[in-house]
């Protein structure tokens, strides 16, 4: 099975949601000084949306950063966007960026640190894409 990333910001939710879901997974630092991550194999990225009001800004600085090393870029295979739905058409846009840069699929959207719902269909989603994948 492949493996997650993840970038968290200060509000903690995509964290929350990583340790809910309970799958290992790389996070990416929200410090900018720190050395970024590197990952080993395929994987799936899980990233909150930071779009203003215009959808300007979306995906955070570290995850471009991140994807910037193209080597980690390479083994992306696929993105999960969080957000906040009071920002309507901008909701979870994160994943529609990254999905177009790197022709990636969005495999799922979700608010906040997400439901028990949510979980349950990141993990059962994750284990038929990387069935499907492999």
């Amino acid at each position: 099975m492949g493996q997650l990333a993840y970038f968290s910001s200060a509000s903690g939710n995509t964290d929350r949601f990583i340790h809910r879901l309970g799958h290992q997974a790389t996070r990416i630092q929200r410090n900018k000084t720190e050395d970024l991550p590197s990952v080993l194999g395929p994987f799936v990225l899980i990233t909150p949306t930071f779009a203003d009001g215009e959808g300007h800004g979306a995906v955070p600085k570290q995850v471009i950063r991140f994807l910037n090393d193209a080597r980690n870029r390479s083994f992306l295979k696929g993105v999960i966007a969080t957000g906040n739905r009071n920002f309507g058409s901008y909701f979870a846009i994160a994943g529609d960026v990254i999905s177009k840069k790197c022709s990636v699929p969005v495999l799922y959207r979700f608010e906040l640190s997400g439901t028990d719902t949510d979980l349950q269909r990141v993990d059962q989603g994750m284990t038929r894409f990387w069935k499907q994948y492999s």
